[in-house]
C-alpha cells in the first residue's frame, strides 16, 4: 500500500464501501495544498473523489477486463467545494438568508438555519417578524441554547446548539451513531442483469438516475453522475427554490416539478420510478414512507433497484427524522467549536467550505457506481444509507490542529476553467475542470445548468434492458 495518506485513505474507504474486495486500480494524486481548516478537509474531499473515481474504474474493469488509472486533482476537488462556476457578467445570488447563521445565547452558541421559508417562518413564529438580524440577535440572548434548539425542532424549523466533540460523543444521538457504518448497505432481491454499454467515453450512457435531492450533498453526488453521461433526471416539489444552488449542482441535469400529493403527478413519478435503474434520495428518514414510497415500496415497482439515500444525523437513535444540514451538524458534533477553542476567537468556527455535504455527495456517488457494479454482477439491486453526521465522524476521527504551514488553496484561478464557455439560461459561464479522470475516461457535461423546474418529467434517454 502506498505511503500517501491520501491514496491510504481513499482505500480504507474502498473496504468501507465494498465490505473488503481488494482493488488493484492504479490511483495518483495530483496537485498541491490544503482548505484551511483545523480538520483534514482537503485529505478527505480528495479520498471521497478518488473512492468515486477507484469504483467506475472496478465498474469498467468488469465490462472491459482491466483495471484502468485513477488520477484526482487535490486543489480542484477542493475548489469544486467552493463553487464549480464562474459567470461571466451576470452573479448567483448569496448563499446564506439574512437571517440565518450563529448567535449567541445566555449560555452558548446556537446556529439557525432560515434559508427555506418555512424555516425562517419558525424562527419568525417564536421572535416575531425580524425587523433586523441585530435584534433578532438580542431576542436570542435572553434563551438558553438547549432550550431554544428544542423550541425550534419542535416547530418544524432548523437550529444546532453548539456542542463540544465529548459531549457529542456523549449525547444519545452521538452514541448512537458511534455504532453506525459509513455505508449501511443491503442487498435486494435480483433482476435480469442489464445490459448496459459500460463504454469508457461514456460510462454511465442510458443508465436512468431519479434524483430526489436537494441542498447540497445530493445534488454533488447526482451531478458527478451526470459527467459520466447518466440521464439524471431531478424531481422537486412545486414551491421549493434554491436560486443560490441551481447554476452549481444542476449541471448535466433536466429539472422537473412534480406534486406528490396530487393523483396524477403521482402516477407520472410511479411511472420514472418504475424505469429508474437508480433513486437518490435525501428525505428524512421515514418521509418516503409516508408518501407511500418506502424501501418496499420502492423495490416492488423497481426491481434491482440502486438506491442511495441521505439523511443529517444518521439512521438510527433519536434524531434520525431530525431535519439538518451540513452548517448545523458542525455545530452539533463539535467540528465548528474545535475550530473556535484552536483558533482563539469569540465565535464559532466552522469549515472553510460545507466539507460535509461535498464529501458526501461523493461517497454517494461512489455508493451508486458500486450499486450498478453489484447489477452487472449478479443482477441484485441494493440500498445504501449515508449521514452527514457519520461522515463528520469520519473527519473528525484524527482529531483537530492548527493547520500545518504548506500552500493553502485560496481562490480558483483562470487555468483552474474549462476554455469552452457554458451557456445557460443566466448567460455565459466557466466551469472547473474536472476534479478526476481515468486513462480513457473523461468527465463530461452535456447540459448547461438550469432552474429548478424547467424541464418535463420525463427521460431523455431510450430504455435499456434491465
Amino acid at each position: 500500500m502506498s505511503d500517501d495518506p491520501i491514496q491510504q485513505k481513499a482505500r480504507a474507504l474502498f473496504v468501507q464501501l465494498t465490505g473488503g474486495i481488494s482493488l488493484p486500480c492504479p490511483l495518483h494524486i495530483e496537485g498541491a495544498g490544503n482548505l484551511p481548516s483545523y480538520y483534514p478537509v482537503t485529505p478527505l474531499i480528495t479520498a471521497s473523489v478518488a473512492l468515486a473515481g477507484m469504483t467506475l474504474s472496478r465498474l469498467l474493469a468488469i465490462k472491459h477486463g482491466e483495471y484502468e488509472t485513477v488520477t484526482v486533482n487535490r486543489r480542484l476537488a477542493s475548489l469544486w467545494c467552493k463553487t464549480s462556476i464562474k459567470p461571466e457578467g451576470w452573479e448567483i445570488p448569496p448563499p446564506w438568508d439574512i437571517l440565518a447563521g450563529d448567535y449567541a445565547t445566555a449560555d452558548g452558541w446556537i446556529r439557525l438555519h432560515t434559508n427555506a421559508p418555512a424555516h425562517r417562518k419558525v424562527v419568525e413564529s417564536l421572535f416575531g417578524k425580524a425587523v433586523s438580524r441585530e435584534i433578532l440577535a438580542q431576542q436570542v440572548m435572553t434563551w438558553k441554547k438547549a432550550e431554544l434548539e428544542q423550541a425550534v425542532v419542535q416547530a418544524g424549523g432548523c437550529a444546532a446548539q453548539m456542542l463540544r466533540p465529548d459531549e457529542w460523543q456523549q449525547h444519545m444521538q452521538g452514541k448512537s451513531l458511534h455504532n453506525e457504518p459509513l455505508f449501511q448497505r443491503a442487498l435486494t432481491s435480483p433482476a435480469a442483469i442489464p445490459q448496459w454499454a459500460l463504454s469508457r467515453e461514456k460510462p454511465l450512457a442510458g443508465i436512468r438516475i431519479l434524483d430526489l435531492t436537494r441542498i447540497i450533498a445530493g445534488p454533488v453526488a447526482t451531478r458527478f453522475l451526470a459527467g459520466l453521461g447518466a440521464d439524471v433526471l431531478r424531481i422537486d416539489p412545486y414551491g421549493w427554490d434554491e436560486t443560490s444552488q441551481e447554476a452549481d449542482v444542476t449541471l448535466g441535469k433536466h429539472c422537473a416539478r412534480l406534486n406528490l400529493h396530487n393523483p396524477q403527478d403521482r402516477h407520472r413519478f410511479e411511472e420514472l420510478l418504475r424505469d429508474a435503474d437508480v433513486v437518490v434520495h435525501g428525505y428524512r428518514a421515514g418521509a418516503l414512507h409516508k408518501l407511500g414510497y418506502g424501501s418496499e415500496q420502492r423495490r416492488a415497482m423497481a426491481p434491482g433497484l440502486v438506491d442511495v439515500c441521505l439523511n443529517a444525523y444518521g439512521w438510527s437513535g433519536p434524531w434520525r427524522e431530525r431535519r439538518g444540514f451540513d452548517s448545523l451538524v458542525q455545530m452539533s458534533c463539535g467540528i465548528a467549536q474545535q475550530g473556535m477553542a484552536l483558533s482563539g476567537s469569540n465565535k464559532p468556527v466552522p469549515l472553510p467550505v460545507q466539507a460535509l455535504d461535498h464529501s458526501t455527495g461523493y461517497l454517494m456517488a461512489a455508493a451508486v457506481l458500486h450499486g450498478l457494479a453489484q447489477r452487472v454482477e449478479t443482477g441484485q439491486g441494493s440500498e445504501t444509507r449515508l449521514s452527514l453526521a457519520r461522515t463528520a465522524s469520519e473527519l473528525m476521527a484524527g482529531g483537530a490542529s492548527a493547520p500545518q504551514h504548506e500552500p493553502l488553496i485560496g481562490s480558483a484561478e483562470q487555468t483552474d476553467f474549462s476554455a469552452q464557455a457554458e451557456i445557460t439560461v443566466w448567460g455565459n459561464a466557466r466551469r472547473l475542470l474536472a476534479p478526476v479522470w481515468l486513462e480513457n475516461t473523461t468527465m463530461h457535461w452535456h447540459l448547461p445548468a438550469s432552474p429548478l423546474g424547467s424541464g418535463a418529467a420525463s427521460w431523455q434517454s431510450d430504455p435499456q434492458e434491465k
